[in-house]
């Protein structure tokens, strides 16, 4: 009770002193010339879901996982901040912050809200969650930043606006990341992992701390990036939390004062410390997970700490120090005027030690990979949907919401990763799929207002990826496929319906047959447990999409498709017994299949008017690629890594991949359509594929079937898909970063150090693919994209590796306590997916490649009607974007307030591939009823125009700067009313450059 009174007494006085109001750099500590400054900062890091839930770490639920509740870590820290003015804490995971905010009085709102005022508590990283940089899209990250950065500024105004990317326990660090926070207007970057050899060559050689040129592209993209030098942790023995064992500082007239020996190692340590750094300054983080729960304890020490270090200044000491965060730690840097290392490449793969790369994670749980991918589909569809059909009522707002935050949720670093419990995976895809059809519903209503059905069910199916949609199970006759393009420009694709064997018309919406064919489903698919097989084939057609469009299924006859497979190759396995899956081949054998060859020597050509493919009958293997006036022989199979001691984060391979072939050869069968030519082919008995190529479309698209996996007692195993070419690629290979820049990678090498290879030469060289990797000769480039984040690697001249699946037998050591080895239903994990080839000369724009990504990452989204015949509703009509220059993206289009829309448009070529592009906003402007228009930094909050970060240099520059220099726009901002001229609404756009408008609308 008197803790109560006392801390009633304290908010009063608080509530009525006089306010001294000074928040950012204005509000930062004094620091001491001629001493080493130490600035002290306290911190929590709370993870968004790893061991335990989400709802589970913020309520302190299920003590016996782990001991965490983020609760009670917010409230006990603003009592302890309350208390004494020179004390500092960070927040960093804002979704968190939200929940807590949401269940506090009116009263500690306000309080809460005076400490960030005061620069007491300061917001740091302030996105949603804090995402990992190695499985995520660019378009996630700056949505999930989006997110947090709204809800502060809306919640407390620019004072906590945070100033510093705090990314400390992600495994790995990307180049796109940094270039996000640049062009947010962020400072600069810290974090806490880097490779092993590479942090111990920098602490050699002063480079803990550089200047990391974020772009290759973009100018002015470069920022300031630090690493911590002791993980985020507390120095050894100063960890004064409840959690930890270390000795409480003791100052009374007792036997066991130790303030003599705590001060003096604290300092032993520090002087440590300051050895490898440039500056008079450095930062030692107090925190750890979960960490401040008892706040009072940590406090409490801490202040004793400080005051008998610095008691020593009178004795001649040179250490000072104080409570601070990074932003204050960094404002002193750039005062300082000093120039830094550079960086021009990532942090990928980061190695804890020779034996442990951090590479299994970019492929771990694959299947929530991609739903992950899938629930960014839908919020792109239902914000866009909601901005044309002006959606306004109660619930459509939440749902929106609620996917936003359940996107942001799923970007953390041990959501996307695939690095958390069983339990927790199962919670991400439960919260996923309750936002993916909140957001579904929200479509629904968009599209009602939007088109010619007031009435329609747009109903959609999130089990296309196995071929079933409950709408047509049982029978697709008189129903309409709305279809809805998120890009910005009229895009032409292939679409794919569930259906009966039976015999369809397809029409648009001008009443135009369109050409269709129905091609069977891949036998695998059909025996797949828990899948209904109503429908054992699918519609196939071509659709031209605007933005929205409606096409119409009729049956037309009984008669059985027109496809017809041409070739056959069937061999039985080696092993006596009939597998399960060769008798459910049998059985649904197909009819269509009228021809069988078995010329073991000859070939199978399989071609469209665009791509040719030859198969080697032998082997039944992939032998030939024609496209793009380019031949190649390409030789494409599955690999398996047999591995001990790998896990959700590491890759360890025990030995080379051994290939994946059915005995005597794979076993494929052609199918022969007008549209699309499909292969099916069987690599083992828990691996198949179908190859397929459209007509009119230079892209090879491969949809991959790996599980159920097998395990051994001793051995776990990892899955790859390997394509082999004659290029004369030289070691060197490019990947995509974060689906943006491409990096160039040499096996073998790092940008500033040696990796160590002598134990994991395969994982050492393995990096994030989250969009595509390719390779290339003076003549010809092979490129490989995928529908998700995975490992992948070069390590053949002529070859490229993307890892598909794990399923493991043990932990890896690294926190998560259980082997990865998922199962649903009972049944161990069978993933499904695909990847895409694409062919090329080597001078080629890869411009080819960058539109295929965007059709990849956000296709048509499908939704399902019936047909109730002729209606008296009129469609509205939507603004066309395809005024737009074919390198323009339409990043952005959602509610952003209740009277703003937000608006992101994006040159997706970059510097090699393309050139500046200009066009006018005006007519999107008028559309939706603009009043004016401003533009902001990246996240959408900061106007543009207000935007002044710090600019730092590096060794090489040659420039010592004599006073602080800023970086401020490279471009006047725009900023324009209704009244004015069109030309004043003129955008123009560099090589990868992306803007960010706000639309006040009527």
């Amino acid at each position: 009770m008197k803790c109560g009174i006392v801390l009633f007494v304290t908010l009063l006085a608080l509530s009525v002193r006089p306010s001294e109001e000074a928040c950012g750099y204005e509000a930062c500590p004094k620091t001491k010339t001629n001493m080493i400054n130490i600035h002290m900062v306290p911190h929590s890091h709370d993870d968004v879901g790893w061991l335990k839930t989400v709802d589970q770490y913020f309520y302190g639920h299920r003590s016996n996982i782990q001991h965490a509740g983020v609760q009670y870590i917010i409230d006990t820290v603003i009592a302890e901040l309350i208390k004494d003015p020179s004390r500092r804490f960070i927040q960093v995971e804002t979704s968190f912050f939200a929940k807590w905010w949401s269940e506090q009085s009116e009263t500690a709102k306000q309080i809460v809200k005076k400490l960030v005022n005061e620069g007491r508590l300061e917001f740091t990283g302030g996105a949603w969650s804090m995402n990992d940089e190695a499985a995520v899209n660019y378009q996630s990250v700056i949505d999930q930043f989006t997110l947090g950065l709204k809800f502060l500024d809306d919640t407390f105004g620019s004072c906590a606006r945070p100033r510093i990317g705090w990314q400390i326990d992600p495994f790995g660090h990307s180049r796109e990341q940094a270039s996000i926070f640049a062009q947010m207007g962020y400072d600069g970057e810290f974090f806490a992992r880097m490779d092993h050899r590479d942090k111990n060559n920098r602490i050699d050689n002063l480079g803990m701390e550089m200047i990391w040129d974020a772009s290759d592209s973009l100018s002015n993209d470069e920022i300031f990036t630090g690493l911590l030098y002791r993980h985020y942790s507390a120095p050894p023995g100063y960890c004064f939390d409840v959690h930890c064992g270390d000795d409480p500082i003791i100052d009374t007239k007792s036997y066991d004062n130790n303030v003599k020996s705590r001060v003096d190692d604290f300092l032993s340590y520090v002087t440590e410390v300051a050895k490898h750094y440039r500056s008079n300054h450095i930062m030692i983080p107090m925190g750890d997970d979960f960490q401040y729960e008892d706040a009072q304890v940590n406090f409490k020490n801490m202040d004793k700490l400080i005051k008998y270090v610095n008691e020593r200044q009178a004795e001649g000491s040179t250490f000072n120090l104080f409570y601070s965060t990074p932003a204050c730690y960094l404002n002193s840097l750039h005062e300082g005027l000093q120039t830094w290392p550079n960086k021009t490449e990532d942090f990928f793969p980061y190695g804890s030690d020779d034996n442990s790369y951090w590479t299994g994670y970019f492929t771990s749980r694959p299947t929530q990979k991609r739903f992950e991918r899938d629930g960014n589909h839908i919020l792109q569809v239902a914000k866009q949907l909601s901005v044309f059909a002006g959606l306004t009522s109660q619930q459509q707002k939440e749902d929106l919401e609620y996917l936003r935050e359940i996107m942001g949720v799923m970007q953390h670093h041990d959501a996307i990763t695939g690095t958390e419990k069983q339990h927790v995976s199962d919670d991400y895809d439960r919260i996923l799929y309750d936002a993916i059809l909140g957001g579904v519903s929200t479509a629904r209503d968009g599209l009602r207002k939007l088109t010619n059905m007031p009435n329609g069910e747009f109903e959609s199916c999130l089990q296309l990826n196995i071929s079933e949609c409950a709408f047509t199970k049982d029978g697709a006759d008189n129903v309409v496929v709305t279809l809805y393009n998120p890009l910005a420009h009229t895009s032409t694709q292939y679409v794919r319906v569930p259906v009966k064997n039976e015999n369809y018309q397809v029409t648009d919406d001008k009443g135009r047959v369109v050409a269709s064919e129905v091609v069977p489903v891949a036998w695998q698919v059909l025996a797949l447990e828990f899948r209904s097989n109503d429908t054992q084939h699918e519609l196939v057609f071509k659709a031209s999409v605007d933005k929205i469009a409606n096409y119409y299924i009729k049956k037309i006859g009984e008669q059985e498709s027109r496809t017809v497979a041409v070739h056959t190759k069937s061999k039985r396995s080696a092993k006596a017994e009939e597998s399960n899956l060769e008798r459910f081949k049998k059985a649904h054998s197909t009819k269509n299949a009228t021809e069988t060859f078995d010329d073991e020597e000859g070939e199978t050509v399989v071609q469209t008017s665009e791509v040719k493919l030859v198969i080697d009958n032998k082997t039944g293997l992939l032998k030939t690629v024609e496209m793009n006036g380019v031949s190649e022989n390409i030789d494409q199979s599955y690999g398996v890594y047999r591995t001990y001691d790998s896990g959700a984060y590491v890759f360890r391979q025990y030995h080379q991949a051994d290939f994946i072939v059915q005995y005597e050869g794979v076993e494929f069968t052609v199918y022969d359509g007008a549209l699309v030519k499909e292969v099916h082919q069987q690599f083992s008995e828990y691996v198949s594929q179908v190859i397929r190529i459209y007509e009119g479309e230079s892209i090879v698209e491969i949809e991959w079937q790996v599980g159920p996996i097998e395990r051994e007692e001793e051995f776990g195993r990892e899955v790859v898909i390997i394509f082999n070419s004659t290029i004369a690629s030289d070691g060197v290979s490019y990947t995509d970063s974060n689906g943006r820049e491409m990096i160039k990678r040499v096996k073998d090498q790092r940008e500033n150090f040696t990796p160590g290879l002598d134990r994991q030469p395969t994982a050492a060289n393995y990096y994030p693919i989250t969009s595509r990797i390719a390779l290339q000769d003076s003549k010809k480039r092979i490129a490989v994209l995928n529908d998700r984040a995975q490992g992948g690697a070069s390590m053949i001249n002529g070859q490229l590796e993307l890892m598909l699946h794990r399923r493991l037998v043990r932990d890896d050591g690294y926190g998560v306590g259980e082997a990865l080895n998922e199962e649903k239903y009972g049944q161990p994990m069978i993933a499904r997916g695909k990847v895409y080839l694409i062919l090329n000369a080597a001078d080629e724009s890869t411009a080819v490649e960058r539109e295929a990504e965007k059709k990849i990452h956000l296709p048509f989204w499908k939704f399902f009607s019936k047909n109730t015949g002729s209606t008296t509703a009129a469609a509205k009509s939507l603004p066309s974007f395809d005024d737009f220059p074919k390198s323009v993206h339409l990043l952005t289009l959602e509610p952003f307030n209740d009277d703003e829309v937000l608006l992101r448009v994006e040159n997706f070529l970059d510097h090699t591939e393309g050139k500046v592009v200009s066009f006018n906003i005006r007519p999107i402007f008028d559309y939706l009823n603009g009043l004016e228009i401003r533009e902001t930094t990246l996240d959408g909050n900061l106007p543009l125009k207000n935007m002044k970060r710090f600019k730092f240099h590096h060794d090489s520059s040659g420039h010592k700067p004599e006073e602080v220099e800023y970086y401020t726009s490279a471009h006047k901002p725009l900023a324009a009313e209704k009244s004015q001229e069109a030309a004043e609404f003129s955008v123009t756009l560099q090589p990868m450059q992306i803007r960010t408008f706000v639309i006040k609308t009527e």
